[in-house]
C-alpha cells in the first residue's frame, strides 16, 4: 500500500487535471499544449466524452467504464460515478450512441466487489470504488487507483494498440486480471466471442456484436509481461478449463503468481493489446508493427510526442482558461475520423467483405450530419494530408455501399441523422485541391446520392419538398437536402457542366417551399403544400425538425442567406426575428436531454443553428454577432468536466470554438469563404502545412472588449466580414482591434 500511495503522490502532482502551468515557467520552458489539455472536459454534464488514452485519430481508445447503461454512460465513463468495471478498447468520442467498450480487461485480486449496475448482470457487476483525487488524464495518457483492490491502473496508446500497466500492492501473491469478452452496455449486444491462450505470455481472439452498429467484429491479440500461470473460462454460464473457448458470454480470469517476488520488486502485469477489424492474424501484426512493445514509458512518449505534434499546428496566446479550452478542443477534435485499416491496409467494409485501402489508410467514425459544419473545415486549414486520405476513405466506402457515406464506424452504415452531407465535405476539400479523386467520378458519386429515392428524395425531386406525412424531421430533410444540392451545383460549375449547375441551383432554392410568411417560420407541408395545424414555434416538434424546432431550423440557408433575407421581408425584419430567437424563452421542460446550451431559443449544444449567431454579420449588424459569440465562448464553454454545453459530436463542438476563438466561422463550408467574429484569443499561429504561417493578433483584447472596430489583413483593412481561405494559405497577419462599445464609423457592410 506504500508503494502505490507513494507513486500516487508523485503521479498526482503532474496531473494536468489538477494543475496548470505557472507563468513563470512557461517562460523559462518551451511552450508545451499538453499542459493546456485537460481530458476530463466533457466527461460530465452533456459533452459525453471518454478520459481514456488515444493518440491523433487512432484505431484504440482505451478508457474506463463505469458498468452502467444509460444516457450519461454512452461514453463508457461519466465523472459523477464513482465504480469502474474495467478498462476497454474502443469509445466514441461525443455521439449520442452508445456502443463499442471492446475488449475489456478488469485488474483484481480476491475476494471481488459486485454491486448492482443498471445494465450489469443480475448478479451484480465486478466493479472498484475510485476517487478523482487519485486519477488523472493527459494527451495519451491515463491513471486511477482501484482503492478496493489496492491496485494502480495506468494506460496508454499506439496507433492499433492499448497498453495497460496494473501495479499491484507489495503483499499481492496472486493477482488477477479478467476478460470480459462479453461484456456489453447501452445499445451494444454481444453477439460471439472468441478467446484462446496460444502461450503463457500471449493471448487472442474475438469480439462479436451488434448496435448501432450492426456488424462490429473487434479481433485481439495480446502480449504479457508476465507469464499466465492459470486460467479460467466462463463460457455461457458454464466454468471450463480449456485453452479455447467460443461463446456469446465469455470471461476468463489469468492469474499471476508473485508469492516468490521480493516485496521490494514491483508487483507489476503489463498488457500490450492490438485490434483488427479483420482478423487475429492482422491483429497479431499490428501489434508487431507497434514500436516498444510492452514498454509503457516508450510507447507513452511516444503518444506523447504524436500529440504534441498535431497540437503545435496552431500556437495561442490567451488568458490560462481559455488556452485549456483551446487545447482541449483541439485535442477533442483530433478524435474522428478514426484509423481503421490494418498496417496491411486490409479493413472490414460496408459490405462485411475485406477489403484493401489503397494509397491511404482507411479512416472510419465519419459524424457527418455534425462535422461538415466546421471540423471537416477545420481540417481543411490545418490537417490537409489526412483531409486528403479521409477524402478518399469517403469515395472508397461509395465504391463498395454503393453510395457516398452518411454516418459510418466499425465498417457498417448506420443511416443515423439526414442529408447527404459527405456531398459539401467532399466539394469542399475538391475546391481547395485537397483531393486527388477526379472531379467527374466526385460528380457521379453526389449524383447518386441526390438522385436516390430513399429517404424522402423522390418526394423532394418531384414536390421540391418532403411531405410531413411521409417522413419525420421533414423540414429538417428539405433544407439540408437543399443546402447539399447547393454543393453539386458549385462542383458542376467547376467542371463545367451547365446543364447539371443549373438543375441543382435551382433545387437549392427548395428551402423556400417550407417557409411560412405568416408565421415567419419553416413549417411543414403536405402533398398538397398546405401547412401542418396547429404549430407552435416554442414547442418541439421532433416529427418535422431534426433534434430542434421551428425557431432552430428556420434560419438554415447557408447557402443563400441573401435569398433568405429577402423572402423573410429584409434586414429589418430579419434583424428583429434573430433577435426574438435570442430573447425568447425556451421551455427546457418540453425538450428532450440532447437539446441543450440555450440563449433564448438558440441551442448551441446541437448543430443546426451553430451558423445562426454570424447571420447577422450579413445584415450589417457585426456587433451583435460579435457579442454572441463571445457570450457563447463564455458561457457555454468551460474548463470544468461539465464544460460542453451539449454532445461533443466527433469534434463539431470543439471545430465550433476554435474557429470562433480564432475570429472566423465557416457558415458557408462550400464558399471558401469564412464570416468574421470576435476572437477570444490574445494571438495565434497557424502553421501551415505549405511551409507558410498565419498570424492573428488582437489588438485592446480583453473580456470586456468584446466588440471590434477594424480588421485588417497584411496590413490593409478589410472592408467586409469575410475572409477568405485562400488568403489564410497564402500566409500573412489578420489583426483584430478590439474595444469595449460597438462601432460606431460608417455603417456596416451589409448584403
Amino acid at each position: 500500500m506504500k508503494k502505490i500511495a507513494a507513486f500516487l503522490a508523485i503521479a498526482l502532482l503532474t496531473s494536468c487535471h489538477q494543475m496548470q502551468p505557472s507563468s513563470s515557467a512557461s517562460v523559462v520552458q518551451a511552450f508545451d499544449p499538453l499542459l493546456y489539455v485537460d481530458p476530463f472536459i466533457g466527461t460530465d454534464g452533456k459533452g459525453k466524452t471518454f478520459p481514456g488514452a488515444t493518440v491523433p485519430h487512432g484505431m484504440v481508445q482505451l478508457s474506463p467504464d463505469n458498468g452502467r447503461t444509460g444516457w450519461d454512460w454512452i461514453a463508457g465513463y461519466f465523472y459523477p460515478d464513482k465504480l469502474i468495471a474495467g478498462f476497454s478498447h474502443t469509445h466514441l468520442s461525443g455521439t449520442g450512441a452508445g456502443d463499442l467498450y471492446d475488449i475489456s480487461f478488469m485488474p483484481l485480486t480476491r475476494p471481488y466487489k459486485k454491486v448492482k449496475t443498471e445494465g450489469g448482470p443480475a448478479d451484480g457487476t465486478l466493479v472498484s470504488h475510485f476517487s478523482h483525487k487519485q486519477e488523472q488524464a493527459s494527451p495519451g495518457y491515463y491513471q486511477v487507483y482501484l482503492t478496493d483492490y489496492d491496485i494502480n491502473v495506468e494506460l496508454t496508446a499506439g496507433e492499433r494498440s492499448g497498453l495497460q500497466r496494473y501495479s499491484y500492492a507489495p503483499d499481492t501473491n496472486t493477482a488477477i486480471v479478467r476478460l470480459d469478452l462479453g461484456y456489453s452496455r447501452n445499445w451494444d449486444k454481444t453477439t460471439e466471442t472468441h478467446f484462446r491462450l496460444i502461450d503463457p505470455y500471449t493471448i487472442a481472439g474475438y469480439r462479436k456484436s451488434t448496435g448501432w452498429a450492426k456488424d462490429q467484429r473487434v479481433y485481439f491479440y495480446s502480449r504479457l509481461s508476465v507469464p499466465v500461470a492459470q486460467h479460467q473460462l466462463q463460457v455461457d454460464g458454464k466454468t471450463l478449463n480449456a485453452t479455447a473457448a467460443s461463446g456469446q458470454d465469455l470471461a476468463v480470469e489469468l492469474e499471476f503468481l508473485f508469492a516468490d517476488t521480493p516485496l521490494s520488486a514491483p508487483k507489476e502485469v503489463r498488457i500490450h493489446t492490438a485490434i483488427s477489424s479483420v482478423s487475429i492474424d492482422n491483429a497479431k501484426a499490428n501489434l508487431a508493427a507497434e514500436p516498444h512493445q510492452l514498454d509503457f514509458e516508450q510507447v507513452k512518449l511516444k503518444a506523447q510526442q504524436a500529440w504534441r505534434t498535431e497540437l503545435s499546428k496552431v500556437k495561442v496566446q490567451a488568458s490560462e482558461d481559455n488556452k485549456t479550452q483551446f487545447y482541449t478542443a483541439m485535442y477533442h477534435a483530433s478524435l474522428a475520423p478514426r484509423l481503421y485499416s490494418d498496417v496491411d491496409g486490409r479493413y472490414k467494409g460496408p459490405d462485411g467483405q475485406i477489403h484493401q485501402a489503397s494509397p491511404y489508410p482507411h479512416y472510419d467514425f465519419f459524424s457527418l450530419w455534425d462535422t461538415f459544419r466546421a471540423l471537416h473545415p477545420w481540417n481543411t486549414l490545418i490537417d490537409q494530408k489526412r483531409s486528403t486520405e479521409m477524402m478518399q476513405s469517403m469515395l472508397d466506402h461509395y465504391k463498395v455501399a454503393g453510395r457516398l457515406p452518411v454516418w459510418i464506424f466499425q465498417g457498417n452504415e448506420t443511416d443515423m441523422m439526414l442529408g447527404y452531407h459527405s456531398v459539401p465535405v467532399l466539394v469542399d476539400a475538391y475546391l481547395k485541391g485537397l483531393t486527388d479523386i477526379p472531379g467527374e467520378e466526385l460528380l457521379a458519386a453526389a449524383l447518386q446520392s441526390a438522385n436516390q429515392d430513399e429517404f424522402g428524395l423522390k418526394s423532394y425531386r418531384s414536390l421540391g419538398y418532403v411531405p410531413y406525412a411521409e417522413r419525420i424531421w421533414n423540414v429538417a430533410l428539405t433544407l439540408e437536402y437543399a443546402y447539399d444540392d447547393w454543393a453539386i451545383a458549385q462542383l458542376a460549375k467547376a467542371l463545367g457542366k451547365q446543364d447539371i449547375y443549373q438543375q441543382f441551383i435551382q433545387r437549392s432554392q427548395n428551402y423556400r417551399h417550407h417557409y411560412d410568411r405568416q408565421s415567419g417560420f419553416m413549417r411543414a407541408l403536405d402533398p398538397q403544400g398546405a401547412f401542418r395545424v396547429p404549430f407552435d414555434a416554442n414547442a418541439y416538434h421532433p416529427e418535422d425538425y431534426c433534434e430542434a424546432n421551428a425557431w432552430q431550423y428556420s434560419f438554415f440557408v447557408p447557402h443563400d442567406v441573401a435569398g433568405m433575407v429577402q423572402m423573410m421581408g429584409g434586414t429589418a425584419a430579419v434583424s428583429a426575428k434573430l433577435d426574438a430567437m435570442f430573447s425568447t424563452e425556451q421551455s427546457q421542460s418540453e425538450l428532450p436531454e440532447w437539446i441543450s446550451g440555450y440563449i433564448g431559443q438558440y441551442v448551441h449544444g446541437n448543430e443546426p443553428s451553430h451558423h445562426v449567431p454570424y447571420l447577422y454579420q450579413y445584415l450589417g449588424q457585426g456587433h451583435k454577432t460579435q457579442k454572441l459569440v463571445r457570450q457563447i465562448m463564455q458561457t457555454l464553454y468551460t474548463t470544468a468536466p461539465d464544460g460542453l454545453a451539449g454532445n461533443e459530436d466527433a469534434g463539431q463542438m470543439s471545430a465550433w470554438y476554435m474557429f470562433s476563438a480564432l475570429g472566423f466561422y465557416p457558415v458557408d463550408p462550400v464558399s471558401g469563404q469564412y464570416v468574421l467574429g470576435s476572437p477570444e484569443v490574445d494571438s495565434a499561429t497557424l502553421y501551415l502545412e505549405n511551409g507558410k504561417e498565419f498570424h492573428i493578433n488582437t489588438l485592446n483584447q480583453s473580456p470586456e472588449h468584446i466588440y471590434v472596430q477594424s480588421v485588417r489583413l497584411n496590413g490593409k483593412t478589410l472592408s467586409g466580414y469575410t475572409l477568405s481561405h485562400a488568403d489564410i494559405l497564402q500566409g500573412g497577419e489578420l489583426e483584430f482591434v478590439m474595444s469595449a462599445t460597438p462601432y460606431t464609423g460608417p455603417q456596416e457592410q451589409k448584403l
